[in-house]
């Protein structure tokens, strides 16, 4: 691998000389055609080394797409080698130039050991760590072949993913998702949602970002996550198809392609999927005696059937205008339609009484993202020097029907009246993005960009109560939700590389225009109408500081400021129903979060073993937290009902430790681990109720990975989340294992594959809460145990090897890398 990158200095060094000979001097042409002889397809980027017998000049070159070279050399005696990563050297010692000379058609073909080699070098640099970011390769963890990008997010050193999909990063949940670099209709209105439809062979690496640079978005307090999709540009037909099928109900498929022909590149990745996936609910809430109640116990058992068939869809192509401009257009289409029941058996236990309930809640959802886009990327002739203009236009919907149903079972059998629940919710997003980077000199760089992202949502609620058979309009519930939220950014920032310092300063100014009218559907004089403007602007500064030991070891400082806007649902005011007993009502008064946050981190390799760990604190204002109080209101049968609302409360800091270690102590056996430690204090007041809180947590991985006899992968994960707890709320630790196996077959183009999701059926969240008024139990599960087989197929595919890429997600910052 040295040899490989010297050579190539070396003859750019050469080349730039070779200008400076004399006019005069006879030059004769060498080519040929370099072909792998596995697949007889031309190789790309491969060395052509030409070293003289007498002299110290190095001249050479690389083939081009058809795998052609030709370079001009002086008369002379040379020895030439034809070298690329992983394949057997070609010879062509005491060759004699003194005519044009054609070395024919050269065939090379794979290294064994090499490919041993460069198979540890990749698993070694699966975590790639840069000034402002980490990058996890997932191509190679078994674990979550046929499953979902949820399932790739869980099994990431500092993500969580909870019961619900939920995605925190190191503990904290407002995390902001891109997909290749941009807001994306792949997650759509309902991300926890989308990221468990969304198939995870389509997902190359993940980048977290925990220091964001000046040029992201300056939404999410915790961090970004930068999911990076598959996409090749080699020369002819190539691919991948993956068939799936499980346990519970699951089968699905999913394929990337790519065709490219000269100056243009069609790419496409489609996945479709069936899974059903149960779930179950125990809850026991104990109602403490009022003036005006004696307390009740009510028992829940809840079985949850969910089924979703879920296609996305994303087709597109690349035009090269010429080797360094390119125009790319793409189309994405996704539709998830679900089916869901829930059967809840409760029992209601008074001083004075007993009663068993029945209530089942039929609900169909149909979502569907369409998305259409544009690049354009310009390259000018000094290597860094780029301008990217990008347009992203999606129109999203989804809508949910439920009908519920209501029974006494005891002691008196009979049906009560039921509820209906319609909700169409709709959003049109439009986004502007510029970015122009300017490389001063050899190891400085400026860049600047805007980014306008302009979004309009629309949802109207209508709530029905079951009246004598009939279905009539509960205005208190019913509304019509319009949110508009138009964000408009700029930003520069300015890097340079001093030594072994590498520095990255930036600054990022957004004027936010939001708007909220919420119209109630009753005609009644207190009919709910609101609305409400509001604009601010905020500047984000950012910094990222770098200095290198050595090519192994580093070490990183990272500065950056952030902000939480609320979502639309935090801030509607009508009630909306979770159960029986339960509403959830946002809170218009929401206010923006601000958050200052400082990251130090460490990296060290050697030869077997890895290791990265990093310190960090952040201090946020007017934070908003989820609580739960008594409404006032209570059902028919007098039990009291909970409202869950969100709360800006004053401040929150969180400061913690994480570190990871990835161990290689045979060829076969590959280990990695990885732990983190934070703590959480939130200090407020709300209705003269302190509601602050200190959270001590937790979590941790392991994973072991081990070729067994016969050329079977093998590969466990296990996971622990320590326990939660905030000023309402105890969660309980909860573990999970996860086992995989895996055989290629085909000559290495087909993989099978089998796996179990949650081993031993332990993933379950555990919850305590505590309020004035009650004190409740809770066991969710969101997915119980499941089981996966499936086969991959490639074809003009390389299992263990790739071409030299040409670019990367686009978010690099210039080479100022950590």
């Amino acid at each position: 691998m040295k040899n490989f990158i010297l050579f190539n200095i070396l003859l750019i060094s050469s080349l730039t000389s070779s200008a400076q000979l004399s006019k005069d001097l006879v030059k004769f042409e060498i080519s040929g055609v370099v072909i792998e002889k596995s697949s007889n397809v031309p190789l790309e980027f491969a060395t052509i080394i030409v070293k003289p017998i007498k002299g110290d000049k190095i001249y050479g070159g690389l083939t081009d797409e058809n795998g052609a070279f030709k370079f001009d050399v002086p008369k002379g005696v040379y020895n030439i080698s034809v070298e690329f990563l992983s394949f057997k050297t070609v010879h062509f010692n005491n060759t004699t130039v003194d005519k044009d000379k054609n070395l024919g058609t050269i065939y090379v073909e794979e290294d064994a050991e090499a490919l041993d080699e460069i198979e540890l070098i990749a698993e070694k640099s699966t975590v790639e760590i840069k000034l402002d970011k980490k990058i996890y390769n997932v191509g190679k963890d078994m674990t979550v072949r046929g499953g979902t990008a949820s399932d790739v997010l869980d099994n990431i050193p500092s993500i969580t993913v909870d019961a619900e999909g939920a995605v925190s990063l190191r503990g904290n949940d407002d995390v902001k998702i891109l997909i290749n670099g941009k807001p994306s209709g792949l997650i759509g209105l309902n991300g926890a949602e989308a990221l468990k439809q969304f198939p995870a062979e389509a997902i190359l690496s993940v980048e977290v970002i925990t220091s964001p640079s000046a040029r992201y978005d300056a939404e999410g307090t915790g961090g970004i996550l930068n999911i990076i999709l598959r996409q090749d540009k080699m020369l002819g037909f190539n691919g991948s198809a993956t068939l799936n099928g499980g346990y519970p109900a699951y089968y699905g498929a999913s394929t990337n392609l790519n065709y490219r022909i000269k100056k243009v590149n069609f790419f496409t990745n489609l996945g479709y999927s069936n899974r059903d996936s149960p779930g179950n609910i125990y809850s026991k809430t104990n109602n403490f005696p009022t003036s005006s109640s004696d307390g009740s116990i009510v028992t829940e058992y809840t079985d949850r059937e969910r089924n979703r068939k879920s296609f996305n869809g994303n087709i597109g192509a690349e035009y090269f205008f010429n080797e360094k401009t390119s125009l790319t257009g793409s189309f994405l289409y996704r539709t998830n339609n679900g089916d869901d029941l829930s059967t809840n058996n409760s029992s209601v236990e008074r001083p004075s009484d007993y009663e068993e309930l029945l209530r089942k809640e039929y609900e169909t959802g149909k979502d569907k993202v369409q998305q259409y886009s544009l690049n354009f990327m310009k390259n000018f002739a000094k290597s860094g020097h780029k301008l990217t203009f990008d347009f992203q236009y999606e129109d999203s919907s989804e809508d949910e029907i439920s009908t519920i149903t209501n029974e006494k079972v005891f002691p008196n059998p009979e049906k009560e009246d039921g509820q209906q629940v319609f909700s169409d919710e709709g959003q049109k997003e439009t986004l502007l993005q510029g970015d122009y980077v300017l490389p001063i000199g050899e190891n400085q760089q400026l860049e600047a960009g805007f980014r306008s992202t302009l979004k309009d949502n629309q949802t109207d609620y209508d709530f029905y109560n079951e009246e004598n058979g009939n279905y009539v309009l509960n205005n208190n519930l019913s509304n019509i939700f319009n949110y508009e939220e138009n964000i408009y950014a700029a930003y520069t920032q300015y890097g340079n590389k001093f030594g072994n310092i590498s520095a990255l300063f930036g600054l990022r100014m957004e004027y936010s225009d939001i708007g909220v009218s919420v119209q109630g559907k009753s005609d009644e004089p207190d009919n709910i109408d609101i609305e409400s403007q509001k604009n601010y602007t905020n500047f984000f500064p950012t910094v990222n500081l770098a200095y290198e030991f050595s090519e192994s070891e580093n070490i990183s400082l990272g500065y950056n400021r952030r902000i939480r806007r609320p979502r639309s649902r935090f801030i509607n005011p009508f009630p909306s129903l979770s159960s029986r007993t339960t509403v959830f009502q946002g809170n218009p008064d929401l206010d923006p979060s601000i958050s200052n946050g400082i990251d130090i981190g460490y990296y060290k390799n050697w030869r077997k073993v890895t290791f990265n760990t990093s310190i960090y604190y952040s201090h946020a204002t007017d934070v908003f937290q989820f609580i739960s109080e008594d409404s006032g209101q209570e059902t028919e049968d007098g039990l009291p009902i909970i409202r869950r609302t969100p709360i800006d409360l004053s401040t929150n800091d969180r400061y913690g430790v994480e570190f990871s270690v990835n161990y290689t102590p045979i060829r076969k056996w590959r280990l990695n681990g990885s732990f983190n430690f934070y703590n959480s204090t939130i200090e407020g007041v709300y209705n003269d109720v302190d509601y602050g809180n200190q959270n001590l947590s937790w979590f941790a991985r392991f994973s072991s990975k081990f070729t067994l006899p016969a050329e079977i992968d093998s590969q466990i994960n296990m996971m622990f989340r320590g326990p939660n707890e905030d000023s309402q709320n105890k969660s309980q630790g909860i573990f999970t294992t996860n086992l995989a196996f895996s055989k290629d077959v085909l000559k290495g183009n087909g993989t099978i594959s089998f796996n179990v999701n949650d081993l031993f059926n332990s993933s379950k969240r555990r919850t305590e809460t505590l309020t004035d008024t009650y004190f409740a139990e809770n066991d969710f599960q969101w997915r119980e145990r499941s089981f996966r087989v499936g086969f991959s197929y490639r074809f003009k595919q390389k299992k263990k090897r790739e071409r030299p890429q040409q670019g990367g997600s686009g978010d690099d910052d210039g080479g100022f890398e950590g």
